[in-house]
This record gives structure tokens, C-alpha cells and sequence, in this order.
């Protein structure tokens, strides 16, 4: 299976640590975030890795080259940053079959056999990894509305009432290829850019979508403060 890994973004809010390379590149306990998703991709025995570059795209072409340990190393351009959406979008005509896909801004350290294990299943199109997270986390982030029995209904974002605790959507996704029509058919929001919470959406209206919670932890790397927290349980892990 392939393994798409998302590795466009600026990094605005990382700022001065990304005013000269890519968020993908920024260190977290001495590797770079790309580097552990790539690692992760391995772990999951990932056959090729797609990755949708974007600002300072050269910096992760010339860091990586053709290839990661031996696995092949396949770089797509996102030329303008218009949001997770349009970046996966960019991937379509290189991957064949259901996929992997890791948010490149994630520091993943969490058993993820799971959930391509369940994808694997019949009647399972996509399974998204999810973690659970106390009210006013979930207030800035997307919230997934969920059955009892673990099937995805819709992704809300940044909801003015989210219960309770609150299940957010994670780094880690396995898809079939109807994600790719699912992008393409997503609008631009108000926000300028086309989300892939409103791809989601468009997805599960046709497709079986699971959510999965994993052992281990999870930190979407946004900021200083983030890239701190996900260097001190690294840490912590050794």
C-alpha cells in the first residue's frame, strides 16, 4: 500500500522556525516531523511514499532524494496552498488502490496497524485515526460525529458546543480512491481554502467511514508550544 504524506504547508504559526524551510522539516528531539512520518509509513510497511510538497518544496526534495530507506520516494507539487483538500487532490494521479495518509505536520506515536488492518475488511472504505479530547481543546478543532458502533457521520469545525468529552480527527488516515472525487467535488470555504473536513463530509455521505482511537499519543506540530510538547514526550518515551 502507498503512503500519502502531506508536507505543503508554511508554517506561519511557527515562525522563526520555518522562515527559511518547510514546516516538514522543522526538528522535533533531533529529527525532523517528515522524518517521523516517514518512519511511521515504514513501520506500516508502506510500499511507495507520495509526498505533496509545496513552500520551500526543494528543501525536501534535496534533504530526502528518490528514496527513504530503501522505499521510493514519489514528490507531487501543491503550487498554491489552498488547503488539505486541494493538497491530497495533487496526489490522485500517482496512487493506485487504498492508501495511507499522514498529515506531515503530525508527530505520530501510536499503533496504526489497526486501522489498516480494518480497512482491509469488507464494507470499509476509510478509516480515520481519532483522539479524545476535554471541551475547549475541541473548540478549535474539527469534532467527529460518530454511531455507537465506531461509523463516521460528519467532521465539524471549530464547533461553538462540542460535547464532552470530544472525539477530533488525528494525523493518520487510510482511504480508498473516492476520497479523490470527494476533493474534487469540495468547494472553497469562506476561509480560502478547500477543507478536508467538507471532503469528509461528501465522502461518508456515499462511503462506509470508521474512526479508530490508537495507543499512544498524537501532536498536530502547529506551534513553538506544540513542537515543545511533542519533544518532551519523546523524551519521555525513550
Amino acid at each position: 500500500m502507498q503512503a500519502v504524506v502531506l508536507a505543503a504547508g508554511k508554517g506561519t504559526r511557527l515562525r522563526p522556525l520555518t522562515d527559511e524551510k518547510p514546516k516538514a522539516l522543522v526538528e522535533v528531539a533531533g529529527k525532523p516531523i517528515l522524518t517521523r512520518c516517514f518512519e511511521n509509513a515504514l513501520e506500516l510497511d508502506a510500499e511507495e511514499l507520495v509526498v505533496v510538497v509545496g513552500y520551500e518544496g526543494k528543501r525536501i526534495r534535496e534533504r530526502y532524494g528518490a528514496s527513504f530507506s530503501g522505499v521510493p520516494i514519489t514528490y507531487v507539487r501543491q503550487d498554491k496552498q489552498l488547503g488539505m483538500a486541494h493538497a491530497l487532490l495533487q496526489a490522485e494521479p500517482y496512487v493506485e488502490g487504498d492508501f495511507m495518509c499522514f498529515d506531515g505536520d503530525c508527530v505520530i506515536r501510536a499503533d496504526l496497524e489497526p486501522l489498516v488492518t480494518r480497512q482491509r475488511e469488507a464494507g470499509v472504505d476509510a478509516v480515520q485515526q481519532v483522539e479524545e479530547v476535554p471541551t475547549e481543546a475541541a473548540r478549535v478543532k474539527a469534532i467527529c460525529d460518530v454511531t455507537d458502533g465506531g461509523e463516521l457521520l460528519g467532521i465539524e469545525k471549530e464547533p461553538d458546543d462540542p460535547p464532552e468529552p470530544s472525539l477530533i480527527a488525528a494525523g493518520f488516515a487510510v482511504y480508498s480512491p473516492s476520497i479523490f472525487e470527494a476533493c474534487a467535488e469540495t468547494e472553497l470555504s469562506v476561509r480560502g481554502e478547500y477543507e478536508l473536513a467538507e471532503s469528509i463530509e461528501r465522502f461518508v455521505a456515499e462511503n462506509t467511514m470508521l474512526v479508530m482511537q490508537t495507543d499512544g499519543w498524537t501532536v498536530n506540530v502547529n506551534t513553538p508550544a506544540e513542537r515543545d510538547d511533542a519533544e518532551r514526550r519523546l523524551v519521555g518515551d525513550r
